[in-house]
């Protein structure tokens, strides 16, 4: 049995759309941060038939077989049985597949001794979530053209960002990813300007890191934020993920920031509200949105490592 772990990762420069090829490319340049506080732990064992257990419950995930059908294509993978369970909720808006596939992939390599490096695993975690190649990975990750390989851009210390994550719900959401972005992509009358100023957000944001302006970073990362979901309200039916708490979340932080602290929010394809801060304003962003009708749980995290065998 080999065990890895990996962590979820939460961007900053936002993607939403997918490239219209093979290989699961997303159709802009991505920027993410990588958060402690949150963990995926899959452990798995070669066995008579391919199982999947997830957080203790039998699963049938057809994206999964799917990646493992293209996996055994280019490997000799024999039938495993997969345990994952993660310690946020799942398929909530808070990256559970990009950590899920990260540590599969990591995994899966130590297990079969397929040999593969870091870049390579990122590869393959790709095909199974476009954002789990940046979880193969610490720090600041970016995952852009023309090659589309992620790449760490900056360590986990580089910056000391702390991340508030208010949790407004557990359930899982009722349209995915994946099935949300191809919808955008063909109704959404917002969805050639979303592609039209990636680039220039990209590059913002990179810049801003490099030299650790928490302002400029700020203005383009909840700018990001606000665009893609503006790109999923438009859309034809509508897709909102937020809930009453997430909104109110949003104008807490905005007060907060009024106020003087150094904190912006981002959002992904979920209810969730992640409050990225310095760390002395961390502990009044925890508090301030505990506050807030609807919250159920505060997560309070650090920058974290890449995935990783465990045992």
């Amino acid at each position: 049995m080999t065990t890895a772990q990996a962590h979820p990762n939460i961007a900053l420069v936002k993607y939403w759309g997918k490239q219209e090829r093979s290989g699961n490319f997303p159709a802009t340049p991505n920027l993410s941060i990588t958060l402690a506080g949150l963990t995926t732990t899959t452990n798995i064992s070669k066995a008579a038939r391919d199982t999947f257990v997830l957080n203790g419950a039998p699963a049938d995930d057809p994206k999964l077989w799917r990646w493992l059908k293209t996996l055994r294509g280019s490997f000799d993978i024999p039938p495993l049985e997969i345990h994952s369970s993660n310690d946020f909720p799942t398929s909530a808006g808070l990256a559970s597949s990009a950590s899920g596939f990260a540590a599969l992939i990591t995994a899966i390599n130590a297990l079969c001794e397929l040999g593969l490096n870091e870049a390579t695993c990122s590869q393959w975690a790709r095909i199974g979530s476009a954002s789990a190649a940046r979880s193969i990975y610490g720090g600041f990750v970016a995952l852009t053209g023309p090659l589309w390989l992620a790449v760490p851009i900056a360590k986990k210390d580089h910056w000391a960002l702390e991340v508030v994550v208010a949790i407004t719900s557990t359930d899982a959401k009722n349209v995915s990813s994946g099935e949300g972005m191809e919808r955008s992509r063909l109704t959404s009358s917002f969805y050639s300007a979303w592609l039209r100023d990636a680039e220039a957000d990209f590059t913002a944001a990179s810049d801003a890191i490099g030299i650790k302006d928490f302002t400029a970073l700020s203005a383009v990362a909840e700018l990001s934020c606000l665009k893609m979901h503006s790109v999923m309200l438009t859309s034809q039916p509508t897709l909102s993920y937020w809930t009453p708490a997430s909104i109110t979340c949003m104008d807490r932080v905005r007060s907060l920031r009024s106020s003087g602290h150094n904190v912006f929010f981002t959002v992904d394809a979920g209810p969730q509200i992640k409050a990225v801060c310095l760390s002395a304003s961390a502990d009044a962003v925890a508090s301030a949105l505990g506050d807030v009708p609807g919250v159920i749980k505060i997560i309070r995290s650090h920058l974290g490592d890449g995935a990783r065998v465990i045992e």
